[in-house]
């Protein structure tokens, strides 16, 4: 008997590929954007404290509207709670945005390069997807993106992996004349100078997604939401999975969310960081992207070896053998010769510059 065929769109589509998840100790992992202190105690308390409720509390379903995780997003961003849908992680809700939005005939937008699960989610909608150029100069261009064709735009802010960060007035100005959905998906929003948070509460065709994987260093647990537009989390709920998000994660993401003395010393603590971290590379003659998120994109040099492709081939494959993690994008122009550094805790920055520094020396 014949294997089962899946639809011809799925079975022509490419899975994404997440960053290397290595096993056993002793690795610098900056290749996957994690957050590099820990939690809020009061998000590991919650958790907890679900926990000592016992087998009997773990036995039943979760809120199927995450209301706490939900209430708590509305306290921080003073947006109304029945306007915010929760989600497993973000990723679930540009799942979401997708299933409710585009599909054949109704294409996906996004900025190239950009978040590269976008297609992969499109792909499984069988929804085409339209690649709208990096602006060269870093401004958003609202024709650009009026014109342009999609149904639903995805719009990394700041961009993952470049950095680069449009102002929330730039967005606005592209959701007057885009005629579909605008979703500013600000995984790195925190770090940032300024963010699109009330744009949903004053134009239709906008959402806003955050995750705290990267914000509250709750990536293991997987927590999201979104900011809608009136009318728009209704149409989510439709095709939201009644239980999309578990107990233990609501209860933990509703505390950190709380925890806003925690986000603004951990934020500042991670900008501190990256400023450690561009300045260490700059030091070393690499090229260092501005940059307004949790990461660096900086293209290594060094005497005979130019700024390119192999060069940071070269860098990325010393780095790994010193157990050293960072992340490569090298399909397009503007990323090839580069590598992306997720800023670390001090100890990390230090052993991956040191290494950095051994690779531009030719030592090793």
């Amino acid at each position: 008997m014949p294997a089962p065929r899946p639809n011809p769109h799925v079975a022509a589509l490419r899975a994404y590929l997440p960053g290397e998840q290595p096993r056993g100790d002793g690795w610098v992992k900056l290749n996957t954007n994690e957050h590099p202190f820990p939690p809020s105690p009061r998000a590991v308390d919650a958790a907890r404290a679900l926990l000592a409720e016992g087998a009997a509390r773990l036995r039943l379903y979760p809120p199927p509207d995450a209301a706490p995780l939900r209430e708590a997003a509305a306290r921080l961003h003073g947006h109304p709670a029945a306007d915010i849908v929760a989600g497993n992680g973000s990723d679930d809700l540009l799942n979401l945005l997708i299933r409710a939005y585009a599909g054949p005939g109704r294409p996906v937008g996004m900025v190239d390069p950009s978040y590269s699960l976008y297609p992969v989610l499109a792909g499984a909608q069988d929804a085409p997807v339209i690649r709208v150029p990096f602006p060269p100069e870093g401004r958003l261009a609202p024709d650009a993106l009026a014109g342009c064709g999609a149904a639903v735009f995805f719009l990394t802010n700041p961009n993952a992996p470049l950095g680069h960060a449009f102002p929330p007035s730039e967005v606005e100005a592209a959701a007057g004349r885009f005629p579909g959905l605008i979703v500013v998906d600000e995984a790195y929003g925190v770090f940032a100078d300024a963010d699109c948070a009330r744009l949903p509460s004053r134009l239709p065709n906008v959402v806003v997604t955050r995750t705290l994987s990267k914000s509250h260093a709750l990536a293991g647990l997987r927590a999201g939401y979104a900011l809608c537009p009136p009318g728009v989390a209704e149409v989510l709920h439709r095709v939201r999975d009644s239980y999309n998000l578990d107990a233990l994660a609501q209860a933990a993401a509703a505390a950190a969310l709380d925890d806003r003395e925690w986000l603004a010393e951990a934020t500042a603590r991670v900008r501190a960081g990256r400023a450690r971290l561009a300045d260490g590379l700059g030091a070393l003659g690499w090229r260092v992207r501005p940059s307004q998120a949790n990461f660096v994109l900086a293209d290594p040099a060094r005497r005979g070896m130019p700024a390119s492709p192999d060069a940071a081939e070269s860098a990325f494959a010393f780095l790994r053998s010193r157990r050293i993690l960072v992340r490569r994008f090298p399909g397009h122009p503007l990323t090839a010769a580069g590598l992306r550094i997720s800023v670390g805790n001090p100890a990390e920055t230090e052993a991956f510059l040191a290494a950095a520094a051994d690779w531009t020396a030719g030592r090793g």
